[in-house]
């Protein structure tokens, strides 16, 4: 097969992904050509990708969890009461008791914001997996409970989170230099992940796709990432938040796509009943799915309280929506079974950037929210479309 055959083949393969890269772009450069190329300024590009993160770390575990045929409505008030929490032990707890060591103070904050969102994903797991209750009714119950917890941990008052230490979080950036020394690893490692995949295929018999293809993809993704630390590097550098998220980004897909417990999540969406005669223990595996969308909604709800600064009565509010979202329109079917990490930030970074760029072009919030919700159903239109065709 020619190198042509190969990228056609690939290209029909993964016609989905293609699609919502496509309509990334299309959408830059629609607010680039209607801003004057304001949108995609170095400070712009910078702030986009560093607003979508608190969406990102809810969107990639919302994963999971849609994967296996659920779904978490909790997500955004959850994160926003552990933002709240955090947000609290740093301004009355900690800051009383350790005034003068900050970071201590926000090492504190941040394992109480993990911890509390950890907690949270286990209790809604539990009485999904056990207990037998549906997940929208558990989570919607959750949404509830969250939003009455923010308002009693906040009295109504907004709560500083801005103390140094915990600041760095959402808001530190990189060096230039750290940022390339950094983007030179991650190339170095693509290329080596390429070879040893290769290397690992052979060894046990698997058909081996074209060296060129592959070649071409490595170096594709190396060129994005040197572009983006490229431009970023001409505002402050490489953002912190963007760097954890993409940490937890790789480690996820490699979870989804190389161990067992990736495995039987696909199996669990794609048919519960096969999955539960081939031995897989469903409510358990439910259950850890809970347990890590609770560890990233932690993730999340420390991020978004180093990212605004404060703990608000208005904490998380939307997030639930946008994280759902965004799984949608990175290919994760409503109906279970499909789905990726990698489709997940795409489809976050396609609401930030219709959020972004309405907000830079002085859009009405409603007209905001009229065209994200479209943009959703047009997805799952194109995700039913699709599976039609492949029938």
């Amino acid at each position: 097969m020619s190198i042509w055959n190969e990228i056609a083949q690939q290209f029909r393969k993964n016609i989905q992904t293609f699609t919502i890269i496509g309509a990334l772009l299309l959408i830059w450069a629609f607010f680039t050509l209607t801003t004057g190329g304001a949108y995609l300024s170095a400070q712009n590009f910078s702030n986009l990708f560093r607003q979508m993160t608190t969406t990102s770390f809810l969107a990639i575990g919302m994963v999971f969890v849609i994967v296996t045929g659920g779904i978490d409505l909790s997500v955004g008030k959850a994160a926003g009461f552990v933002s709240v929490m955090v947000a609290y032990f740093q301004a009355y707890i900690w800051y009383n008791i350790i005034p003068d060591n900050p970071y201590l103070a926000a090492v504190l904050s941040v394992t109480i914001g993990l911890g509390v969102g950890t907690l949270i994903g286990a209790l809604q797991g539990f009485v999904v997996s056990y207990v037998g209750i549906p997940a929208f009714i558990v989570t919607l119950g959750g949404l509830f409970i969250m939003r009455g917890g923010i308002l009693l941990v906040t009295q109504g008052k907004t709560i500083p989170a801005n103390q140094p230490g915990i600041d760095v979080i959402a808001q530190g950036y990189l060096s230039p230099t750290i940022g390339w020394i950094v983007a030179g690893l991650i190339v170095a490692f693509l290329f080596f992940n390429m070879f040893t995949s290769r290397r690992n295929k052979q060894k046990y018999g698997f058909q081996l796709s074209s060296i060129y293809l592959d070649l071409i993809q490595t170096v594709l993704f190396a060129l994005l990432i040197i572009g983006y630390v490229f431009v970023v590097n001409k505002y402050k550098g490489v953002q912190v938040p963007v760097l954890l998220l993409a940490v937890f980004s790789v480690i996820l897909s490699y979870v989804s796509n190389n161990t067992r417990f990736g495995r039987y999540a696909y199996a669990i969406g794609g048919n519960r009943e096969a999955a539960r005669l081939s031995g897989i223990n469903i409510n358990r595996n439910i259950f850890s799915i809970f347990v890590l969308m609770g560890f990233l909604i932690g993730v999340g709800g420390v991020v978004l309280a180093s990212y605004v600064g404060y703990g608000t009565v208005a904490a998380g509010e939307g997030y639930e929506l946008d994280a759902i979202a965004a799984a949608i329109l990175g290919g994760t079917s409503p109906l279970g079974g499909e789905g990726t990490v990698i489709g997940a930030l795409i489809g976050a970074l396609i609401m930030s950037s219709l959020t972004n760029g309405l907000q830079v072009l002085n859009v009405q919030p409603a007209w905001q929210y009229l065209v994200k919700g479209a943009v959703l159903v047009l997805a799952v239109f194109i995700d039913v479309s699709f599976k039609k065709r492949s029938r």
